[in-house]
C-alpha cells in the first residue's frame, strides 16, 4: 500500500471551503454545497467530507473532537523564516486563528500554528534561514 492521501471529516462544508480556498490558496473546484470535495496539494490527495453525509454512506455514528483540538496536524512548508512570519500575518488577517506566533525551535525549525473554523491545527514552518 502506499499514502495517497488524507482528508477531514467537516461540519460545514462551506465555511471549510471558503478557509482552504480562500485564506489557504489550496485550489478547489466544488461548490461550497458538496457533500465532498477532493483537492490536490503540491501531489498530495486532499479531502473535505461532510461528517453527516460519511455517516448515512457508512451507517454509523462517529466521535468528533470539538473546538481547538490536538487530534493531528496539517504541515505546510514555505521558502524561508521570512515566509513563515509574513505568511502567519497573511493568514491571520485572512481570519485564521492564531495559536502560536512565529519561533525558532531548539531543532532549526522557524513554525508556527494556526487553526481552521472546525480547530484543525495548521503548521507553517521552514528550516531554511534564507
Amino acid at each position: 500500500m502506499k499514502l495517497e492521501g488524507f482528508g477531514l471529516f467537516v461540519d460545514d462544508m462551506a465555511v471549510m471551503v471558503r478557509f482552504y480556498r480562500d485564506v489557504l490558496g489550496f485550489a478547489i473546484k466544488e461548490a461550497e454545497d458538496a457533500s465532498n470535495v477532493y483537492l490536490e496539494k503540491d501531489g498530495t490527495l486532499f479531502l473535505l467530507y461532510r461528517k453527516s453525509d460519511f455517516e448515512r454512506m457508512t451507517d454509523r455514528t462517529y466521535s468528533y473532537c470539538k473546538g481547538i483540538n490536538g487530534h493531528f496536524e496539517i504541515a505546510l512548508g514555505v521558502e524561508n523564516y521570512a515566509a513563515v512570519d509574513r505568511t502567519y500575518a497573511e493568514v491571520i488577517q485572512a481570519g485564521a486563528a492564531g495559536i502560536m506566533e512565529p519561533t525558532t525551535e531548539p531543532w532549526g525549525q522557524r513554525t508556527c500554528y494556526i487553526a481552521d473554523p472546525e480547530g484543525n491545527l495548521i503548521e507553517i514552518g521552514s528550516f531554511n534561514k534564507e
